[in-house]
């Protein structure tokens, strides 16, 4: 069992620009020992460590968190891959992925479109260059946006035909908004028009105060995107504004059909961030 989504981080490095105090317990430091200990009595054995800021310095200690964590290689072990940051926009950005893909537990890169103000940003030229060379060093083109991303992101997806790309935390629904609709057609379309894997994280998160809508959503994703494409992670320690590893780990669990649970729970990631 694969969770695909995890992070962690030292507030003291001074590069997350959105992780204050304000957050709470949030604002603290976070191993890879912390989450294995929330993982590992869920039946978890390995998991995708994602960043958490736009910086390559960040990536680089993410790396050697997973390199040099106490207990490693054992715990190490753990850490099937990572999801870091690399300038897409610099003028050597194809040489920065190549020297960033040289690390092999590096499996993927993701720009924070959630946070860039322009919707149309990653398809601008000059970003482009730095897409077809993570295409063309298998490297997994995560997709941290929102439901105004979605049509761009079927626009890179044919552009790029040869980039995998995993939408996180199923775009990001206002589920506490229960704005629905817009986005639901919005998934249809990606499902359809792409090849693009989805991961079922983030959304307790996003239901807020109104859990029990959850269900509707989860299931729209699961219809769109069928057992091949649908991607379990947990989004720990963010979780935590929500609910709780075991609580969000057991309602995605009885939610997604029995039959599918190998794929979606593991099989999956293992495609999109060839861990094999």
């Amino acid at each position: 069992m694969i969770d695909a989504h995890f992070h962690i981080w030292r507030p003291a490095r001074g590069d997350y620009g959105w992780l204050t105090p304000a957050l709470g317990a949030l604002h603290r430091d976070v191993a890879i020992a912390d989450w294995r200990r929330e993982a590992a009595p869920c039946g978890v054995t390995g998991g995708i460590l994602v960043q958490a800021a736009p910086t390559e310095a960040e990536t680089r200690f993410l790396l050697d968190a997973a390199a040099a964590e106490p207990g490693a290689p054992v715990l190490a072990s753990w850490v099937l891959g990572v999801v870091g940051w690399v300038d897409l926009t610099a003028a050597d950005a194809p040489h920065r992925v190549a020297e960033a893909a040289r690390a092999p537990r590096l499996k993927g890169l993701r720009p924070m479109l959630q946070d860039i103000a322009d919707p149309e940003w990653i398809l601008a030229s000059a970003v482009a260059p730095g897409l077809a060379a993570m295409a063309a060093h298998g490297l997994t083109f995560d997709a941290l946006v929102r439901p105004v991303h979605l049509p761009r992101i079927r626009t890179l997806a044919a552009r790029h035909p040869d980039l995998t790309i995993v939408i996180d935390h199923g775009a990001k629904p206002d589920i506490a908004g229960d704005a629905f609709a817009p986005w639901a057609d919005e998934i249809e379309r990606i499902a359809r028009d792409t090849q693009a894997f989805c991961k079922l994280s983030g959304l307790l998160t996003e239901a807020g105060s109104s859990p029990e809508r959850l269900p509707r959503y989860i299931a729209h994703l699961a219809a769109c995107f069928g057992p091949e494409r649908l991607i379990w992670g947990s989004d720990w320690p963010v979780l935590e504004l929500a609910g709780n590893y075991r609580d969000w780990h057991a309602l995605a669990l009885n939610l997604v059909p029995a039959a599918d649970r190998d794929a979606v729970f593991g099989g999956n990631a293992r495609r999109a961030y060839r861990l094999d």
